[in-house]
């Protein structure tokens, strides 16, 4: 399991699936920073099913640039949205 410091730069992976899941779409494919590590938590995407969500996920909070996530945003450079994304949605930036 990869574990991130905060201000580290990750990717969101960009996936089609089927099932449930609690990363958004529009976030999918972009890179952000970690704020926080938000703690561990059984994994959702298991338990919408009725499934133990073992193992524990780690949680992150991840910060976007606005400009970064819609095009043509048109606010200040500087705004940001937060996003919590469990860590295997996650990967170093610099992978890519």
């Amino acid at each position: 399991m990869n574990t991130f410091s905060n201000g580290t730069k990750v990717k969101v992976a960009r996936r089609t699936v089927d099932t449930h899941t609690r990363v958004p779409a529009y976030i999918q494919g972009k890179i952000g920073i970690i704020e926080r590590l938000c703690g561990s938590f059984r994994n959702p995407e298991n338990l919408a099913y009725g499934r133990d969500g073992l193992p524990k996920q780690l949680l992150y909070r991840v910060r976007f640039l606005q400009t970064d996530v819609w095009e043509g945003y048109a606010g200040p450079l500087g705004d940001t949205i937060d996003v919590e994304i469990y860590n295997h949605w996650l990967s170093m930036e610099d992978r890519y």
